[in-house]
């Protein structure tokens, strides 16, 4: 298989010594960052920090969609829920809390919560079932953010309506490689993303700040050549935008997903839980489909411009990449997989959730 390859131990010790080289040639320390939860996973399972060089850190950015759902959306969809509205979201969705329950919790107190898999399978429960209102609670980046512009125009039953919470990446990039507390020397930007944006939604963000930017796919050795590439650029003193998971992501992206995007949303102000709200990264149903939007029908207030986080939790801090999860106090205390108390310890995609399920307990590189 061609996979094959991206996992071959041989190639990744060649990989190790050439990013050694690079490292040794650098001198400074560096720091990478992704925007992924997949990367963060396999960079987690396949023990890659531990390949790279004292000097080199790969921090973990806010690439987990749930975690950065704003808590009043959550809220939103409890109370709804609670109202007699049937809610349908993805199953992690349903376990994070909101300012106080999470959707799981609600269907505890009555409240009729669904589990689905995709937005389609929303659409199919609504049409079965006409009598009552239902919700879909639509979260994620601009991967999944198609599908749901697409049942829309096609013309949903009139009996749902569409809570959506998505949020687009690359304004985040941004935010991160300007700002002073994170000092990021280069990124490793989100695959999934990047097939529907391409390669050329970043080269603003990257003209502007002029920190170097790898496409990565998942797999060990697309991580390890895509720090090889960033390290190169670096110590070439040369930042340059490219492309390491050629058999995705191209310089233009999925062109008709983002025409159906921009058909159905308008891009506006977006606030990320735990970062900021962050200009033009939220997506808001135009007012030509208003009749499908869950906020119109049903009176949903805004999302305020900052949310608390269960008390001692640094849930923020995680997300931002500013602190590994065991510098939490709660971590694998009194938040654990089986008993979450913040979004970065319920989702797949959450960082402390993958080191909770990798037993990453209290190895932390010191940070300076």
């Amino acid at each position: 298989m061609i996979l094959e390859g991206y996992r071959d131990p041989a190639l990744a010790r060649k990989l190790r010594l050439e990013i050694e080289r690079l490292a040794q040639a650098i001198n400074d320390p560096v720091t990478l960052m992704h925007v992924c939860g997949s990367h963060e996973w396999t960079i987690t399972h396949f023990g890659i920090r531990a390949l790279l060089p004292e000097n080199i850190e790969v921090r973990a950015g806010p690439g987990c969609p749930v975690c950065v759902t704003p808590a009043a959306d959550i809220d939103a969809a409890v109370r709804l829920s609670l109202e007699g509205k049937t809610i349908l979201t993805y199953g992690d969705m349903s376990r994070a809390k909101g300012s106080a329950n999470s959707l799981f919790e609600a269907r505890a107190s009555g409240g009729d919560v669904r589990v689905v898999y995709s937005v389609h399978d929303a659409v199919k429960i609504a049409e079965s079932e006409p009598r009552r209102e239902h919700v879909f609670f639509g979260v994620g980046f601009e991967t999944t953010a198609p599908a749901t512009a697409y049942e829309i125009l096609k013309g949903p039953p009139t009996n749902l309506t569409f809570l959506t919470s998505y949020r687009y990446v690359p304004p985040a990039v941004e935010g991160l490689a300007t700002s002073p507390d994170l000092s990021v020397n280069g990124f490793i930007n989100p695959g999934h993303a990047s097939t529907v944006t391409g390669m050329r939604a970043y080269y603003p963000c990257f003209s502007r700040t002029r920190k170097p930017m790898v496409f990565s796919g998942f797999e060990p050795v697309d991580v390890l050549i895509s720090a090889a590439m960033l390290l190169r650029q670096i110590a070439a003193s040369k930042p340059e935008i490219e492309n390491e998971y050629t058999r995705a992501v191209t310089w233009e992206g999925n062109v008709r997903a983002q025409a159906i995007i921009d058909r159905v949303f308008d891009r506006v102000d977006g606030y990320w839980r735990g970062v900021a709200t962050i200009p033009a990264s939220g997506f808001k149903i135009r007012e030509e489909f208003q009749k499908h939007d869950t906020r119109i029908r049903f009176d949903v207030s805004e999302t305020p411009a900052s949310e608390q986080f269960v008390p001692q939790a640094r849930c923020g801090d995680v997300i931002l990449g500013k602190i590994d999860p065991p510098e939490c106090p709660l971590y694998m205390k009194t938040c654990t997989p089986t008993s979450p108390k913040g979004p970065t310890m319920v989702s797949t995609e959450g960082t402390c959730k993958i080191w909770a399920d990798h037993k990453i307990l209290a190895a932390i590189r010191c940070r300076t």
